[in-house]
């Protein structure tokens, strides 16, 4: 009996998020489809590994676009009509900002009050009184953007549809997320450097990204809250490898693919390691194209110039620096009160903090997450688990060694636990029971994304979501029946994103196989 059909609709490369997503979508329209998974369990980075018999989370795990069961957001509603099952855990608040040099320590929440104003108004507006109206408004006009992209992220509209539905998205998709601030409020610097806090999880700056990114994350974040899965990242990859599986998905694990084959600029199948030839009409990769039209195309002169042109132009996005700790007191014991800080020693730069991050270490901005305070059953009694994260740009790694990697993890990793130690007054290196570091080298060796990078391509002002939305569904690609289905395609930052993804790729192909039908 063959291993593999003779020929599948669509072979996923990548049994990340993508790509199930990808495939269960294709697969609820009744196509045939191969996941081949280079590792031995579904996810990606959307993992967790076990210490001293214990499960820690990989990855920073919160998911977006979730909301209350009685009040779902676009993505649960997703999941759920795929047959995804998962117990969601509401995170206790949106966000807390440290920054020594400015005097801010605020905690915000997501939400609104019964008049319908913003709770995280209401909570900056006590400590810079006379700033609640203004938030607010600038609240109302994320929520408006945020609405306006999930709707066209399933709609097409003509660009005069666009003007009479979509006004604040249409007004504001030409500025920077600092443009629109500036330009609409009079709030205090104090209280936008507050409101700039979640720029580190879309990886640029507030002068170069795009209101429309901004407005999304925080659209969606303070309206229906963050969530994080009660039995980790894990639970969602397997949840979701599950409803593939269901569905009628063949996944293969410890398979990687090596080659894409194309003819006459057509791919018609791939080659994996271990040397299977397998052919199908569509080809979904989650490599980026750096790499699939680097290397992975064959003949490699089937790759057109403009696509290696596209693929250099491209430039990469943020990876991961983080210290995932468990310690050995209760977090209350180590000073530790909130889930997710957000903390600098220097005075709130988005722009410095980001070029920053092209160096090794040093880094001022820095997020920790208490994942007791989301998900207490996931830990030890007496115990705290910690992670510390930055996210670099990839090219920081470009020159490190084989001969000083680990020690220069190990000094990174040390700087970081001694800034967050003397946020909180507590030197938590007496205290750390298992320890682990994650480097942009861990990212690309587990799951061999290009320079370990997690949220594929720059959002810029030249090349914004609204661009993006515009290709997405178009043959760009340059090479036919050939989709990204990655952090590469229409946007990188975080996992719900590149769940969207992999369902934007699934319906591209179901557009042009009805077209070709």
């Amino acid at each position: 009996m063959a291993f593999y059909r003779d020929h599948y609709d669509v072979i996923v490369i990548g049994g990340a998020l993508a790509g199930m997503s990808c495939a269960m979508k294709l697969a609820s329209e009744g196509k045939s489809v191969l996941i081949l998974e280079r590792h031995n369990l579904p996810g990606g980075v959307a993992t967790s590994f076990v210490r001293s018999g214990v499960e820690m989370e990989a990855t920073l795990h919160e998911m977006m676009s979730i909301g209350p069961a009685d009040h779902p957001l676009f993505m649960r509603k997703y999941l759920e009509e795929m047959g995804v099952v998962i117990d969601w855990l509401r995170v206790p608040e949106a966000y807390t900002l440290v920054s020594e040099e400015d005097q801010i320590n605020i905690e915000l929440h997501a939400g609104k009050n019964l008049d319908g104003s913003w709770i995280a108004a209401d909570e900056i507006d006590q400590q810079y009184p006379g700033t609640r109206k203004e938030v607010n408004a600038l609240l109302d006009l994320c929520e408006k953007v945020y609405q306006s992209v999930v709707y066209l992220n399933e709609h097409s509209l003509s660009k005069l549809q666009m003007l009479r539905q979509h006004e604040e998205l249409v007004k504001t998709a030409g500025y920077s997320a600092k443009e629109v601030i500036d330009q609409t409020t009079h709030l205090p610097e104090e209280v936008k450097k507050i409101l700039s806090a979640y720029w580190i999880y879309v990886g640029q700056p507030m002068n170069s990204l795009p209101f429309t990114i901004y407005a999304f994350l925080m659209g969606d974040y303070m309206s229906g809250g963050s969530y994080v899965a009660r039995g980790f990242s894990h639970e969602m990859a397997c949840a979701m490898a599950d409803a593939c599986m269901k569905k009628g998905v063949q996944i293969e694990y410890g398979q990687e693919v090596e080659k894409i084959l194309v003819k006459d600029h057509q791919a018609y199948g791939v080659k994996t390691r271990r040397g299977d030839e397998i052919h199908a009409d569509y080809i979904a990769s989650g490599p980026y194209p750096d790499v699939v039209f680097g290397k992975m195309v064959e003949p490699q002169s089937e790759v057109p110039v403009e696509a290696r042109k596209y693929a250099n132009a491209m430039p990469l996005s943020v990876s991961c620096f983080s210290v995932v700790l468990m310690l050995d007191q209760k977090p209350e014991d180590l000073n530790i009160h909130s889930y997710s800080v957000f903390s600098s020693e220097k005075a709130m730069d988005t722009a410095e903090f980001w070029k920053e991050g092209k160096h090794l270490g040093n880094w001022s901005y820095l997020t920790t997450i208490c994942l007791n305070y989301a998900n207490p059953e996931a830990v030890p009694e007496g115990k705290t688990s910690l992670s510390i994260t930055n996210l670099p740009l990839a090219e920081c790694f470009a020159h490190v060694t084989a001969d000083n990697y680990f020690e220069t993890k190990r000094t990174i990793a040390s700087q970081m636990i001694d800034q967050v130690s003397r946020r909180l007054g507590v030197n938590l290196k007496d205290h750390i029971i298992d320890i682990e570091i994650e480097t942009p080298v861990t990212i690309s060796h587990y799951t061999g994304a290009y320079r370990g990078s997690i949220y594929g391509y720059q959002h810029t002002m030249s090349n914004s979501i609204v661009a993006r939305l515009e290709d997405a569904g178009k043959d760009n690609n340059l090479i036919s029946h050939l989709v990204w289905c990655s952090s590469a395609q229409l946007a990188g930052d975080g996992m719900a994103v590149n769940i969207n993804n992999g369902k934007i790729a699934a319906q591209i192909i179901l557009t042009e196989m009805k077209e070709a039908a």
